[in-house]
């Protein structure tokens, strides 16, 4: 009963006790120590006083910082050498477990080889895959030679080094393989949106780099190619490898958003997303899905469920019908983090884009709440902000039950569409801040999760703050299937050692 009651409390942000808890924690067989009994009690106390008060809008005001595309010429987009050398080159996972990647790369002259080279011994390679070539033309613009290869049959919690390319021109990289599926697992995503390639951008990217992120779960607006209305595939190269530098090593979980769908029939181009389907490959058949833009993977511990805004998803439509579908293969036995991407924000408090995500949230939310969804990652909104658990199922157009209440079954939405792009800010937050909205800030930045364990994981925000990583949203999380099921199931308690310390919890707002 001590645990459950503070459900809500450990998805409030530490800032909220006014100053900074450094503590360290540990937990053994299920047990709380007593500081941390300690510290919980507090927690509830001070989150009974605050209960029905709106959240924190940030006053931080950025200072001037270039907000324009890096250009063309500067080394964050630096070309390979040799001739024909592959280029552009990323990775995602290729299946639904993680025992799978998809490597893809540009070769900008000739199509070359599809072969990737692949061992975990770093004296020569004993494996090799053969992927797939193709290319596609937009307007006045015809691409390089994109390759796709399936790497599949991998050991769990490996490095793999791989090479690509023939001769001199031959590149190398690694990747590590995630933990097998296991409610236990721990596993450190970062989340970003709307990256763009500005000098915000590889701040951005820069500081992600130094997080200890293993995989990114990216949400939507790559890059931004589509405001270069006539050259646009220059820009895609460009942003491919501005990228590269991450990507090549770890997997991104792609998201679609509005700045891929290319719709453009005045120029001949009246086919979406051709750009973005061609160069970035997803794993969808692996869950069953119809459609790339559309999918789910199993990593770690986690179920992560990728939706497309821009897509059909109303009742009965491909989307409709695949969530439905997958929404009952989820398994919170085995993965009890139940995490979803989207680029339109379901809860928006931004003048920008208000609303728009209101039609997906009539049709889904019932589903995430019935689910007990644990996060809700959007982009779209050039800014961030953190939502409490709240609802908004009730309302209907004659009841008049129009505003979002708190809902211990409901998802945290949080928007990281801040990654940098030239647009810039979206600043215009409306007042007063909705009780539903807990943290909000105009500002850069990217979002890291640290799950602990099968009950607990750890949040932040870190905001650019003119080339500085500054840490300035931080809450615990608390497993919405585990933690509420703890004390039934003996097999649900947490293990030995699982979670052995918590170091300096802290916001710096």
């Amino acid at each position: 009963m001590f645990r459950n009651s503070f459900e809500s409390t450990w998805t409030r942000p530490l800032a909220e006790l006014n100053t900074q808890v450094k503590c360290t924690v540990m937990f053994q067989s299920g047990h709380w120590s007593p500081f941390y009994k300690f510290l919980s009690f507090s927690l509830i106390l001070l989150d009974s006083v605050r209960f029905g008060s709106a959240g924190t809008t940030s006053s931080f005001v950025r200072s001037e910082w270039p907000s324009v595309d890096i250009p063309l010429d500067n080394e964050a987009f630096a070309i390979p050498k040799g001739y024909n050398a592959p280029e552009q080159v990323h990775i995602t996972q290729g299946d639904y477990d993680g025992k799978a990647v998809i490597v893809s790369w540009v070769t900008p002259a000739e199509p070359g080889t599809s072969e990737v080279f692949y061992a975990t011994s770093e004296n020569g390679y004993d494996h090799h895959a053969e992927g797939k070539v193709t290319n596609y033309t937009f307007y006045n613009y015809k691409s390089g030679y994109i390759h796709h290869c399936l790497i599949d049959g991998l050991e769990y919690d490996t490095k793999y080094n791989y090479k690509i390319g023939k001769d001199s021109s031959s590149r190398e990289f690694w990747f590590h393989t995630p933990p097998k599926v296991d409610p236990g697992a721990a596993y450190t995503f970062g989340i970003i949106g709307d990256l763009g390639q500005t000098f915000n951008s590889l701040s951005t990217l820069e500081h992600y780099m130094q997080s200890g992120g293993q995989t990114v779960l990216f949400v939507g607006d790559l890059s931004y190619a589509d405001r270069y209305e006539y050259d646009n595939g220059i820009r895609w190269d460009s942003w491919g490898r501005f990228i590269e530098r991450n990507v090549a090593y770890q997997p991104w979980i792609w998201t679609v958003g509005n700045h891929e769908i290319e719709y453009k029939p005045v120029l001949g181009e009246s086919a979406p997303f051709k750009p973005y389907l061609h160069r970035y490959a997803t794993p969808y058949m692996a869950s069953e899905s119809s459609s790339p833009l559309w999918y789910a993977i199993r990593r770690a511990s986690a179920h992560i469920i990728v939706l497309s805004s821009y897509s059909p998803f109303v009742k009965y439509t491909p989307q409709w019908l695949w969530l439905r579908s997958e929404l009952h293969r989820v398994d919170r036995e085995k993965t009890p983090w139940l995490i979803v991407l989207m680029h339109v924000p379901m809860y928006n408090s931004n003048g920008a884009h208000y609303m728009e995500g209101e039609s997906m949230r009539a049709v889904f939310e019932k589903w995430f709440i019935k689910y007990k969804a644990d996060l809700v990652f959007a982009g779209h909104v050039h800014a961030y902000e953190r939502s409490h658990r709240v609802s908004n199922i009730r309302y209907n157009i004659t009841n008049g039950e129009r505003f979002p209440m708190r809902d211990e079954s409901a998802p945290i939405y949080i928007t990281v569409g801040d990654g940098g792009n030239q647009e810039g800010l979206a600043s215009k937050f409306s007042y007063p801040q909705p009780d539903y909205s807990a943290f909000r800030e105009a500002s850069y930045g990217h979002s890291t999760l640290e799950i602990k364990n099968q009950t607990h994981a750890f949040y932040h925000w870190n905001r650019n703050d003119d080339g500085k990583k500054v840490l300035t949203d931080s809450v615990i999380l608390f497993n919405q299937y585990w933690g509420s099921n703890m004390e039934t199931h003996p097999r649900r308690r947490l293990k030995k050692h699982h979670l052995k310390a918590v170091h300096g919890l802290h916001s710096a707002m």
